[in-house]
């Protein structure tokens, strides 16, 4: 994925575009929601919100992941999307206990609903949030980018039931519903955060990538014609579409010119069975020893190859 692309359905301009109409959306949905006495509106609005600061953020770090790898930052910037996700997963969960706060005080003492003006204005959020949602995932599948399109759906599915709820409200005069609808709301925010919080967490603490078996790595590795071991292996996300991997391997003792064929084997089969793009792997041909690492044993010989993306 290509973060710099400029084009019609790029990721800065479809964030750009989403962030206008957002925050658009934001005004109109308290000032409805004042005027309807809806907390249902209003908690779309903070969801609304949440959305607006997702989507600042992931706009931040489409610009940050662009930016090249320097001689301080190695790697580049391929983690400020996975921050910007991390932020943005962790305002979702405090919205979503704010909105559980004011659905129970609102429980208790009931307030009278116009549900016209309510379903009214959860329609145009619908359509709007539901075209944001198609250009976010026309745009990009990153972590950052899914963060934001999990919000946009979230919203979609939200609003649609605010619909819903303003015809109950209207059909049988029980203003309940805009408060029991507000704690489904933030049920919804809450499963979409945690998620996104729990993804982020595992890829800044170098986890296994989401989706891949270590074992089934090292199988893979083994299955290749001159590799007699694998050892040391260890398989993080560098961002949310950057895997890499790092390992000892054993191999006979041969020429460099025969080993190159073993390691142009491996990172192909690393490459389409796992998606991994960045490899360090390290060929040796004694018996290695632990201590601290994986060191091998005086007089030993090694061959050390690198392949960067």
């Amino acid at each position: 994925m290509h973060l710099h692309a400029q084009g019609a359905g790029s990721p800065k301009r479809v964030l750009k575009v989403s962030l206008g109409v957002t925050l658009a959306y934001i005004v109109l949905l308290v000032v409805a929601g004042i005027r309807a006495h809806s907390l249902a509106l209003l908690s779309e609005a903070g969801h609304n919100l949440s959305d607006f600061l997702a989507l600042l953020l992931s706009l931040v770090a489409v610009y940050l992941q662009s930016r090249p790898a320097s001689a301080t930052k190695t790697y580049g910037y391929h983690r400020a999307g996975v921050l910007a996700a991390l932020v943005n997963a962790v305002s979702l969960v405090g919205v979503s206990f704010f909105i559980f706060y004011e659905a129970f005080r609102r429980l208790q003492h009931p307030q009278q609903v116009e549900a016209a003006l309510m379903m009214g204005v959860a329609a145009a959020g619908v359509v709007m949030n539901g075209v944001i949602a198609v250009l976010l995932y026309r745009s990009g599948g990153d972590v950052n980018i899914r963060s934001a399109l999990l919000h946009e759906l979230g919203d979609t599915i939200s609003t649609a039931a605010v619909i819903a709820g303003g015809w109950a409200i209207a059909a049988t005069g029980d203003y309940w519903i805009d408060s029991v609808l507000s704690c489904a709301i933030g049920v919804l925010i809450l499963w979409s955060g945690l998620g996104i919080v729990r993804e982020t967490l595992n890829i800044l603490l170098e986890g296994t990538p989401r989706g891949v078996q270590l074992e089934l790595v090292e199988t893979a590795i083994r299955s290749v014609e001159g590799v007699n071991e694998v050892h040391d292996l260890h398989c993080w996300s560098i961002g949310s579409e950057t895997r890499a991997l790092s390992c000892h391997i054993s191999i006979a003792d041969i020429p460099p010119s025969m080993s190159e064929r073993i390691l142009h084997d491996v990172k192909e089969r690393l490459l389409h069975e796992f998606r991994i793009s960045h490899t360090t792997i390290q060929f040796e041909h004694v018996q290695c020893e632990a201590a601290h690492g994986c060191v091998l044993p005086v007089g030993g010989e090694e061959h050390h190859h690198q392949h960067s993306p």
